[in-house]
């Protein structure tokens, strides 16, 4: 049978549907997805930030999507570019992740191939959990050594390139096997591009950017995935925010 998308109207919805609709599948091991603002014509960004796209409810949702996963995998440039603070997570927040068996407060993993990240920055500074730094062999001996002495954990993946593999499973080692995705556009075309992304969670602001403003995903090489929307919510201001998972072999031939 084909699965019907669910139609949602925001203005109804409670936390804990909202959990139904984006929680983890159970007993998935790894699952890798991302979650971006777009808008209508697929810009993330207006004046090189997020924030002009995103409203109240897309927050709720990044909140609860950060509630829900045992990590926050973010590129370099984004961290730089929406200057992150470490995750914060609210009172009902630490409930819902205690009972999950999950960690209070879940850590930010850097993808950052030259450890370029500043060490003064509020990713380092204004967090509760160190961040996780995922670099190569070939990064600044310094950079490497200044992010420790700020609190980072630095761990080298590979030579000179980062593989998608390496995340995934030296994340998994941690004990980190559900994982989110903020971006930015290169490191989730790398996903893409290496078939490791299992969903898209995507919000749609109703607004219409021209430019050359980047796209959720971009990689030099092509890929295909095919997906399958789980649901879609309407907000009254004419957000839409869909979640699409990737559909399997099995579930191709089902629909």
């Amino acid at each position: 049978m084909t699965d019907i998308p669910r139609i949602v109207s925001a203005s109804e919805i409670t936390d804990d549907q909202l959990v139904e609709l984006y929680d983890f599948p159970p007993n998935s091991g790894s699952w890798l997805r991302a979650n971006f603002v777009v808008s209508v014509d697929g810009a993330i960004a207006t004046n090189g930030s997020s924030s002009g796209l995103t409203n109240p409810l897309d927050q709720r949702v990044l909140k609860l999507l950060r509630d829900l996963s045992d990590v926050v995998l973010v590129g370099a440039s984004t961290i730089r570019i929406e200057d992150y603070i470490g995750i914060k997570i609210s009172e009902a927040g630490h409930a819902r992740r205690l009972s999950r068996g999950l960690a209070p407060v879940p850590p930010i993993a850097v993808v950052s191939g030259r450890a370029d990240i500043d060490p003064e920055s509020r990713l380092l500074t204004r967090t509760t959990v160190p961040p996780i730094i995922l670099t190569t062999m070939s990064a600044p001996t310094a950079a490497k050594r200044n992010l420790e002495a700020a609190g980072a954990q630095v761990i080298e993946l590979g030579s000179t390139h980062i593989e998608t593999h390496a995340i995934v499973e030296t994340l998994a080692e941690l004990g980190l096997q559900r994982i989110v995705c903020e971006g930015g556009p290169k490191l989730t075309g790398q996903l893409v591009a290496d078939h490791a992304l299992d969903e898209l969670c995507v919000t749609t602001a109703p607004i219409l950017l021209s430019g050359n403003a980047n796209r959720v995903t971009h990689s030099e090489r092509h890929a295909q995935m095919k997906m399958r929307c789980s649901h879609i919510i309407f907000d009254s201001d004419g957000t839409q925010l869909a979640r699409w998972v990737r559909r399997t072999e099995a579930a191709a031939v089902t629909d």
